[in-house]
């Protein structure tokens, strides 16, 4: 890709573009100008935030809400700690309601210990919101047959993880992760949760996913902003890198420097 198309190269999902591919989660951080500081020092274009755990319509709930208003971040309101595709939808209704979006980051969770995503109340709850006409960005595990099956349901876009939600252990399987990028090379793909440091983030993006979501390995850093930053040029290199298209592995060491004829020096 030409240097004029990298600059052009925009991430979009369900039909709105954005310049940054990084979405910060808005929880746990020290204090609400912590995370406003974060979202600034990112750039990012996109925030999350979870209805059931922050309220808009209590007190701490209100204070969050609106921090999140002044950052003029799009808002992609979430269902975390639902265990039902029926509670995930009734929040996703409260959701729409109360922020005026039809976006949903879908979450529901099916194990208590990993937060892994119960794929069953996952595929159903995204086939009833996407007749609802919401646009479902489901976060979900690495596993293909769950991937198509979402997308079956009419998702438009997968939020795979790379390891279990606040365990900072980066990309588990990456196996799994590569074959559901080079198998569903049209969809978009943010990898979501488990990321740790931001070599995490180059790395998949090196594997050509088109953005990342992260909250706990910014927010729960000695000093946010300047993580949420590293994050953000990770992901851009990581993305240019791609673009650029990485040299194969060789199992043999292959000399950079030519040893035919004479050195420089020598030649006339």
């Amino acid at each position: 890709m030409q240097d004029s198309a990298i600059s052009e190269d925009v991430l979009t999902l369900y039909g709105k573009t954005f310049s940054s591919r990084l979405l910060l989660g808005t929880a746990l951080y020290p204090s609400p100008q912590s995370m406003l500081d974060s979202v600034a020092a990112s750039q990012c274009e996109i925030v999350t935030l979870g209805l059931r755990r922050q309220n808009p319509d209590i007190n701490g709930g209100q204070t969050i809400w609106q921090a999140i208003q002044r950052t003029g971040c799009t808002l992609l309101p979430n269902t975390a700690g639902c265990k039902s595709a029926k509670e995930a939808i009734n929040l996703a209704e409260m959701s729409r309601e109360m922020f005026e979006t039809p976006w949903i980051k879908l979450e529901v969770i099916g194990d208590d210990y990993t937060l892994q995503p119960d794929p069953f109340e996952l595929v159903e709850a995204s086939r009833e919101l996407v007749k609802r006409g919401f646009c479902v960005l489901p976060y979900c595990t690495d596993d293909l047959i769950l991937c198509q099956r979402l997308l079956d349901a009419g998702c438009q876009v997968l939020m795979p993880w790379g390891a279990p939600i606040g365990t900072g252990q980066g990309l588990l399987n990456r196996y799994n992760l590569r074959s559901i990028r080079e198998r569903l090379p049209d969809i978009p793909m943010i990898v979501d949760a488990g990321l740790g440091a931001p070599s995490h983030a180059a790395e998949a993006m090196e594997m050509g996913f088109d953005g990342i979501l992260l909250n706990t390995a910014v927010a729960k850093a000695q000093q946010p902003p300047l993580m949420a930053k590293a994050f953000a040029n990770a992901i851009r290199a990581g993305r240019d890198a791609w673009h650029a298209g990485l040299m194969q592995k060789r199992q043999t060491a292959s000399a950079s420097t030519p040893t035919i004829g004479q050195p420089f020096w020598h030649q006339k």
